[in-house]
């Protein structure tokens, strides 16, 4: 990627210590996702690694950086990033200034902001049936211990509606099997809280935990070609799984549908009580949930019926 922007040296800022205090306390998937958009940015700008693209960054002033903002956004945008990835890029970089700013590095902040974002969502998710569908694929995969530990993966997702990196972080001193509960970490929080596990996911758990043994680590593990565990399944490694499930039962789908699933099901249960499934999906903003309500319910569906009556008549 070319860089049109000069920069100017910055020698004197310790951006390695603010990259890691930026860095700490974050989940290890968040960590991932903000390391890689910083060396995006790095790359964009013609940098060695982040640090050094911190430290020219800092040492531009209020509004070079900002032009430098804005030439980045335009450059992603150009090349036909989807939004969110945009805006997600964006925004590590806009918060890394605004740590940087508040520990005194500088006294400005970037006030570049990120590109409108269309808000058509799907998310109904895969749909009831076709979830049924894959956890009987699942089951009846050849090697018993993959069929019980994807069965697990599956049913978190799609029972409780937690997310693929909630379900990967969790170990096996995290499941509570005598109080029917797991501890769960989930989006933007600082710690664990515990989630009452409904019976067939605490059964699928359980079966998976036969398999799998008591020894403590990760409780999702990739497995070697005799069927061993081996070291924590990766994020990549689960979207793969579901996506050949999805395929096998003529789904397309990925983790996060699954909980598009759960959700829009937990909303058709309750008979769209929003506050209580907002509970159910651990949302921050009700709002949130209110979108698959909309969804589910087809409300501008309904009344362009009505319309289009209106004119037959």
């Amino acid at each position: 990627m070319n860089n049109p922007v000069a920069l100017p040296a910055a020698d004197t800022i310790d951006a390695g210590a603010l990259i890691a205090e930026f860095l700490r306390g974050r989940s290890a998937s968040t960590v991932r996702a903000y390391a890689g958009d910083l060396a995006h940015f790095a790359r964009w700008l013609n940098a060695d690694d982040a640090e050094a693209a911190a430290r020219a960054l800092l040492a531009c002033g209020q509004g070079k950086a900002n032009m430098v903002a804005l030439k980045y956004r335009s450059t992603m945008t150009e090349s036909g990033l989807a939004a969110a990835t945009v805006n997600r890029r964006l925004a590590a970089v806009r918060s890394l200034v605004s740590l940087a700013r508040m520990v005194g590095m500088v006294s400005w902040a970037l006030d570049v902001r990120g590109v409108e974002q269309q808000r058509y969502r799907d998310t109904r998710g895969p749909g009831i049936d076709a979830v049924g569908a894959m956890l009987q694929a699942a089951a009846a995969a050849r090697d018993p211990r993959k069929a019980a530990r994807d069965v697990a993966m599956l049913r978190l997702m799609a029972d409780c509606g937690l997310r693929r990196g909630e379900v990967l972080s969790i170990d096996l001193e995290h499941i509570d099997a005598a109080g029917a509960r797991v501890a769960v970490l989930g989006k933007g929080r600082s710690g664990r809280e515990w989630l009452t596990l409904p019976a067939p996911t605490l059964a699928a758990v359980a079966a998976w935990i036969e398999h799998r043994g008591d020894a403590g680590g990760a409780l999702f593990c990739g497995m070697n070609g005799g069927g061993g565990a081996v070291k924590r399944l990766s994020g990549s490694a689960l979207h793969e799984i579901v996506k050949r499930y999805g395929a096998a039962v003529g789904a397309k789908t990925r983790p996060h549908g699954l909980r598009h699933c759960a959700i829009t099901s937990a909303l058709d249960a309750t008979g769209g009580d929003v506050r209580t499934v907002c509970k159910f999906s651990r949302h921050a903003s009700i709002n949130t949930v209110m979108l698959y309500d909309d969804a589910r319910r087809d409300d501008a569906g309904a009344v362009a019926a009505l319309v289009a009556g209106r004119y037959a008549a």
